[in-house]
């Protein structure tokens, strides 16, 4: 079968396509035939062996697919050994899911990772509360567009949106966000103050890291939760001063999904909620990026250079141009 290995950490240019052996079901395994694999951030940081949990090599990446197994069933799984950038995977039946038929491949996908850590992160880990002010910092990317959404459902009083670009922000405003602010970290607390009649935020989502997570802190609104779920920047998470949080009463959390998932009740239960909104036309996401799958190097590429909006997503199916 066709698929994408690294057999070298580094850049875009390491994502070759190749024939791959057959992958084999093992007890408790499913074998999929891939329709679609979702691309994600954290991706470029295995690819790099900068990931905090680095695959060994040679490796085929990709954490995510969505397909049928030999029985017709379609399924959404996780593959978190990899394996995803390919015709077909092996995945673990307890990371499997069925898909509703009112959910397309490239929702679902969005929904995984994306629609899971936006989930998580507003509910479990920031506990938003109705009418309490919500700062997505990178709105328009996969978690943030979900967010901004989701934010409404949960009953958000005001949805402030980051946007790198003029174009990123107007994008996040048709999304559903009230006002959008530029997430340059120069002056990015007096602008989300601004936005916020002086107050900031209550909750912030957090995922570029380096100066923008401490402008992020600036920018709390007295008892504010700020979340870090990503290291877009690759700056590193400079160090909080406890003091500056016991000042006006701030709390700073980190989230990370892979563990998450392991708790009861982390994985398919708010999926099962996810994939309702959905199909009852209350959470609809916008299209993102689809590549073929032997141009997952131009998926990189795009994702690094912050050109990617909503959901990036490989098809094994379809031909490079």
């Amino acid at each position: 079968m066709r698929g994408i290995l690294v057999e070298r950490f580094g850049g875009p240019e390491v994502l070759v396509p190749a024939d791959l052996p057959e992958p084999v079901p093992g007890p408790g395994q499913l074998l999929v035939e891939v329709s679609a694999a979702g691309v994600n951030y954290a991706d470029t940081h295995r690819t790099d062996g900068s990931y905090r949990d680095a695959p060994r090599l040679p490796f085929v990446p990709g954490t995510e697919v969505v397909g049928r197994t030999p029985d017709g069933r379609r399924v959404l799984a996780l593959t978190f050994g990899g394996g995803g950038y390919a015709e077909r995977a092996v995945v673990d039946e307890a990371d499997t899911v069925d898909v509703p038929d009112q959910v397309d491949d490239a929702t679902a996908l969005s929904l995984l990772v994306q629609g899971l850590t936006a989930w998580h992160v507003l509910r479990s880990s920031a506990r938003l509360l109705p009418g309490e002010t919500v700062l997505i910092g990178a709105a328009s990317g996969g978690v943030g567009s979900i967010a901004i959404r989701l934010a409404r459902h949960l009953g958000a009083g005001r949805i402030v949106a980051g946007g790198f670009t003029p174009e990123k922000r107007e994008l996040a405003l048709t999304l559903g966000a009230h006002v959008a602010v530029s997430n340059n970290p120069m002056g990015y607390a007096e602008r989300v103050r601004e936005a916020t009649a002086g107050r900031g935020a209550d909750v912030i989502l957090e995922s570029t890291g380096g100066a923008a997570l401490t402008a992020s802190i600036d920018a709390l609104a007295p008892f504010g939760r700020l979340v870090s779920y990503g290291n877009a920047s690759r700056e590193g998470r400079p160090p909080i001063d406890a003091g500056v949080l016991s000042a006006r009463n701030l709390s700073v959390a980190g989230f990370w999904l892979r563990p998450a998932l392991d708790l009861p009740g982390f994985f398919r239960e708010p999926l099962t909620e996810l994939f309702a909104l959905v199909a009852s036309g209350e959470l609809s996401l916008p299209p993102g990026p689809a590549y073929p799958l032997a141009d997952a190097h131009r998926a990189h590429e795009d994702l690094l250079a912050r050109r990617t909006t909503g959901k990036a997503t490989l098809h094994p199916a379809a031909s490079s141009v």
